[in-house]
């Protein structure tokens, strides 16, 4: 079926049935725009609220209202179910869509709404209570005849945890019974993992869901992970939508989402969806909701939760099935029937969605902060959707989730949604904060996820040590360096043309010579053929190898992003690159953005080159005594203090960052000279925070 009929055949038009006048989004960013844009479509206005650290942000200059709530800290904003009534109040606004996150699975919060005679735009505040509680839910599987992973059915008490671990069998589990999105879960492999990630885990159950309730169960070693979106109305009507994929995670939190799933064949996507049905009525649930499950192997799949509001990457499904989610939430909320019968629901093409984050993969992913100095979108084309609630000069807080956006593409079928995603990362220009967009682009390049066979286990097994860029070629050497020559020649000539006496290049100097990780290269442009030959210059007794390539085209897409097309002169094979210029610095190191990774490139003119060896080098910082914190964040507990001896991988203090609690171990055994922080304070990125002798 055509992409776009199926959009028209779900989506209401022209007139929609009386819903809401006005609705409160108690939510911020890019899911606060996203419920926007479906409000309006309805013609019902909008009220955006926000905390000191989002006064400008786009979600508020967008929303036909805004109010203040309070301080940046969540705990202070947007978790203070109050104030969000009273304001809802003040404005006049009838119902409340909470997005995901924040108060999103809070009963209590449902019901406070609910008693101000306000509606929520989700399920009833009992059947959040049913399937935001890990245990309670769990018990109302086994109840309704869905599959569950074996484990303890009740809350576990921490000094019985070891126990109850080796009678369900390790490896196991830990996770907190209320809240989601990857915290309070650690796996353990024995007792001495248990007592730490038992600990960690009910720690950050407290800080992020003020419930500090933990359950175990077994651990499914690389099962893949599938969720159901379903849908339900208030007059018992249910359906299933197609499965997505959500295997690609790193600490239990998604990492890429896809629809469908590469390996789901028809009888097991009606067995799984019809349980998640079942446990949408077993629970007297309406609105849309997600059931995860964790299927192996041999496609035998156990319930692992249902997540009681919209997912973050329930683009994808309405990508394959022009369903607006959101659209279903508010007339369900309104006590509008469900128009939708599962005979209706078809799935058209694949749907994938990659998140941007602002977070460092060489530092196993840890959150970077800061304002986006530079950003600009993939150009706008079919097939592509990006939702995000950030712009140029928007701050990345260290007190909210690290997301820049979701980058979702389309294609009629999986290879074309994910060259379509390809292209997309490659077009992103993000300066100002560290972030993951070279990492989509090794996973999707990856031989295996491109065949499909991937688990959970993906990350672990292909990222151990985080993602530290991909290992360039000599190819990749030479295309830099023609693309260094390119530049240097082009702020000559910007230098030139502005008056500015800058005699380093000029047309003379050709060639140039480009030095990239300790390996130079030669170039030398013909001016005549637009052709440049690339030579490796190395030892007597290193073989030089040359290249001679024809620039079919070259263009530069603001001051930024780079498409060249560059002709082998020998096989006559053209290649398309993508490449993002950054900067300049000390006149001739040229700094680009190619296949995930920062590369410098010096520039020499034969002169400089026979010189440059003479030049003094300038000494790395001595990191050898000294600890310094990983990411941004709040000292949780320091567990050491001057005098003390500790060893290899000992725990030395715990860093929160975004509300994830992250141990820093000691790398190597030594003696602590000074410990530099305390409880509660807020260190920087690489700010030290232990010396040793």
């Amino acid at each position: 079926m055509n992409r776009l009929l199926l959009k028209r055949l779900f989506t209401t038009t022209g007139k929609y049935p009386k819903t809401f006048d006005k609705v409160l989004i108690a939510n911020r960013g890019e899911i606060s725009r996203r419920v926007q844009k479906t409000c309006r479509k309805m013609g019902i206005k909008t009220v955006a609220i926000y905390s000191d650290a989002d006064r400008h942000s786009m979600f508020v200059r967008e929303a036909d209202e805004a109010y203040r709530l309070g301080p940046a800290p969540s705990g202070e904003s947007y978790l203070r179910g109050d104030l969000i009534v009273e304001i809802a109040k003040k404005c006049g606004a009838q119902a409340v869509h909470p997005g995901y996150g924040f108060l999103s699975e809070n009963s209590k919060f449902a019901n406070l709404l609910q008693k101000n005679n306000i509606i929520f735009i989700g399920p009833p505040d009992y059947a959040i209570e049913a399937m935001g509680d890990k245990i309670e839910s769990k018990k109302l599987a086994t109840k309704s005849g869905v599959n569950r992973i074996p484990g303890f059915l009740g809350e576990v008490e921490p000094e019985k945890a070891s126990e109850i671990a080796r009678e369900i069998g390790y490896p196991v589990m830990v996770k907190a019974s209320a809240g989601g999105g990857g915290k309070g879960m650690r796996i353990a492999w024995n007792d001495q993992e248990l007592e730490t990630g038992f600990r960690m885990s009910r720690n950050e159950a407290i800080s992020s869901f003020g419930d500090g309730r933990m359950l175990i169960e077994k651990y499914v070693e690389s099962p893949r992970h599938i969720e159901f979106q379903i849908l339900g109305d208030q007059f018992g009507h249910y359906v299933y939508l197609p499965e997505r994929e959500c295997s690609v995670q790193r600490r239990n939190q998604k990492v890429i989402e896809e629809a469908p799933s590469v390996v789901m064949d028809p009888e097991t996507r009606h067995a799984m969806g019809t349980q998640a049905c079942m446990m949408a009525k077993a629970c007297g649930y309406y609105t849309t909701g997600t059931c995860e499950f964790l299927m192996d192997k041999y496609k035998k799949f156990y319930f692992l939760e249902m997540n009681t509001r919209l997912q973050v990457e329930h683009p994808i499904t309405e990508e394959i099935t022009g369903i607006d989610l959101v659209e279903q939430m508010i007339l369900i909320a309104a006590k509008h029937p469900l128009k939708i019968r599962q005979e209706d629901v078809k799935i058209n093409g694949h749907s994938i969605e990659y998140r941007i984050y602002a977070e460092d993969p060489s530092r196993k992913f840890l959150p970077s902060i800061g304002f986006l100095e530079k950003y600009k979108e993939p150009v706008t084309r079919e097939g592509l959707r990006i939702d995000t609630g950030v712009e140029e000069g928007s701050e990345i807080s260290m007190y909210y989730d690290p997301m820049i956006s979701k980058l979702i593409c389309w294609g009629e079928n999986r290879k074309a949604a994910i060259e379509r995603l390809n292209q997309a990362i490659d077009e992103y220009v993000i300066r100002g904060v560290i972030h993951n967009s070279g990492f989509g682009k090794s996973i999707i390049n990856n031989k295996e996820f491109a065949a499909g066979n991937y688990s959970t286990a993906f990350i672990p097994t292909y990222y151990k040590d985080g993602f530290k860029g991909e290992t360039m070629s000599a190819q990749d050497h030479k295309l830099l360096s023609i693309m260094a020559f390119e530049m240097a020649h082009k702020q000559e000539e910007q230098n030139r043309l502005s008056g500015i006496s800058y005699p380093k290049f000029n047309a003379a100097m050709n060639p140039l010579y480009c030095v990239i990780d300790k390996k130079t290269y030669k170039v030398t442009k013909d001016a005549v053929e637009n052709s440049f030959t690339v030579e490796a210059v190395g030892h007597q007794s290193e073989k030089t190898t040359v290249d001679k390539n024809v620039v079919e085209s070259f263009k530069m897409y603001g001051d930024s992003l780079i498409k060249v097309a560059l002709k082998c002169k020998d096989s006559g094979e053209v290649t398309d690159k993508t490449v993002q210029f950054v900067d300049v610095k000390d006149g001739n190191k040229y700094n680009f953005y190619y296949r995930g990774s920062d590369v410098q490139l010096s520039v020499y003119n034969e002169d400089q080159f026979a010189l440059k060896d003479y030049m003094p080098v300038i000494k790395a910082r001595d990191m050898s005594k000294i600890m310094v914190s990983p990411m941004p964040g709040a000292v949780v507990s320091v567990n050491v203090k001057p005098g003390d001896h500790v060893v290899d991988g000992q725990e030395l203090l715990v860093i929160e960052a975004m509300k994830m609690q992250n141990i820093i171990r000691a790398e190597k055994e030594a003696k602590v000279k000074g410990v530099k922080v305390k409880k509660g304070q807020s260190v920087a990125v690489d700010e030290t925070l232990i010396e040793f002798e």
